[in-house]
């Protein structure tokens, strides 16, 4: 209301009222922009020049095609043409002068060119196409990211390292056998869909939106209670193309994902336990509510067969990253595929493990971050990873209390046991703490930011 009030009585004296900092600052930003677009690795400026020979080569051609009969004239006209204006015109005035004029037609049809072909590739003008450009160009030549796991943890790293690099791979498990992937598991005899759908999602340009989607439940109908929209969108997809790998790729190219998302095998895997008292537990869901020690972690069936494309994935990549998420039922399933298991042994490439930052009841109680160093390093018998990512802050005390309540605390760091296990240690706060709830998870955008940093300290 002052600033209304001041500018009506400037207008009232007759004074002019200052330009708002914001209106020049947006057309100093505006400007910018142009000039990005001959800024290097744009595949702009090359292309302007083609396009001016373009139409000199036309011009000449014409001109030939027709006898050379035009140039004589054409070269006699220009000529009195230049002779009239240099009599009235200095020829350093002159030349410039339409030198300039030259440039600014080409730089107005070239950018009348760019306005229509930016109002049908970016309708909602919420992106300039020239920042569009820029990010997929950076993007693409990002490094090769394979990421492994599943749950909530996969899909959270995903969307930290999808800011870094357009050439990601998500490895997801397909041991889960409850809720809505159970279900369509046993009805439709396909490979669950849980994980991967999320992971789709966090990959996606439309992530909020398309996450709400997806993550949509059913809470009525017979047959659609319980069942969230992304699982029946992949249930529909797998039908159409006859598998899941092919229903992935098709939603890849629907959902306009960035990256891919690959389950590490498709084979009907079923997960069995064996806990500490001698308890044999059978099914992925049965066994974080089992309770007690979980001391060795098998399938069935036994040594079941790679994707290919995910043994490919991990062959080619420049970085590769396990977890975070559930030890036993996430990460773990991933490594008892052999192929997989060998891939990462020989791999040479960075190799990070992101730990959990609080243990989670029934499968790591009181774990410490060298005992999920261990249970990695006893499927395989040999270290997958040359170093570990932790958090290095505690929760507040409304959250501890909260989770203490579950019988979640904490994973501890332990320094000493760490440096054994021959690992470095990266400690870094990459907590996301919801106050209002009392959760702890990992903050995506922190997440990416620490491993892009520690992968360009590890390649120099």
């Amino acid at each position: 209301m002052t600033g209304l009030i001041k500018r009506v009585r400037r207008q009232l004296k007759g004074k002019p009222y200052p330009k708002p900092k914001n209106v020049a600052n947006a057309t100093t930003r505006r400007r910018n922009r142009w000039f990005m677009w001959l800024a290097p690795g744009i595949f702009i400026k090359r292309w302007l020049l083609i396009s001016v020979l373009g139409v000199l080569l036309t011009s000449v051609g014409l001109a030939i095609w027709a006898n050379l009969t035009p140039i004589f004239y054409l070269i006699e006209f220009t000529s009195g043409i230049l002779e009239a204006i240099a009599d009235i015109l200095p020829s350093y005035i002159s030349g410039p002068l339409a030198i300039l004029l030259g440039l600014f037609l080409i730089f107005w049809g070239q950018s009348r060119t760019v306005g229509s072909i930016t109002e049908v590739l970016n309708p909602d003008q919420d992106k300039e196409l020239i920042d569009v450009l820029t990010t997929h160009r950076r993007l693409v030549k990002g490094p090769k990211i394979v990421a492994i796991g599943g749950g909530t943890g996969l899909s959270t790293l995903l969307r930290g390292i999808k800011a870094y690099s357009a050439n990601i791979t998500a490895i997801v498990t397909v041991a889960d056998d409850g809720g809505s992937s159970g279900r369509l598991r046993r009805e439709q005899g396909m490979l669950p869909p849980g994980d991967i759908r999320n992971c789709l999602a966090a990959l996606a340009d439309e992530e909020k939106l398309l996450t709400e989607l997806f993550q949509y439940r059913f809470n009525t109908g017979e047959g659609l209670s319980g069942h969230s929209f992304g699982n029946l969108f992949l249930s529909a997809m797998n039908n159409i193309t006859g598998d899941l790998e092919a229903a992935i790729a098709a939603s890849s190219k629907v959902l306009a994902v960035r990256g891919r998302v690959l389950p590490a095998t498709l084979s009907d895997v079923n997960l069995w336990a064996e806990m500490e008292d001698g308890r044999i537990i059978e099914g992925e869901s049965h066994i974080s509510e089992a309770g007690g020690k979980i001391i060795h972690l098998g399938c069935h069936p036994e040594n079941p067969p790679a994707l290919p494309a995910a043994v490919t994935a991990l062959e080619e990549a420049d970085l590769i990253l396990i977890g975070p998420g559930s030890l036993y039922t996430s990460i773990i399933p991933n490594l008892l595929v052999p192929e997989i298991r060998d891939a990462l042994l020989n791999s040479r490439v960075p190799r990070l493990y992101i730990c959990n930052i609080m243990t989670q009841p029934g499968e790591t109680d009181g774990y410490t971050v060298s005992d999920h160093i261990q249970a990695l390093d006893q499927v395989s018998h040999a270290p997958l990873f040359n170093a570990v990512l932790a958090h290095s802050r505690s929760p507040s005390p409304e959250s501890l209390q909260r989770y203490a309540a579950e019988n979640s605390h904490p994973v501890y760091v332990d320094r000493e046991e760490i440096a054994r296990f021959n690992r470095r240690l990266v400690l870094a706060n990459i907590m996301f703490e919801d106050t209002i709830h009392g959760h702890v998870r990992h903050d995506p955008h922190r997440l990416g930011k620490v491993i892009m940093r520690w992968y360009s300290r590890a390649n120099r």
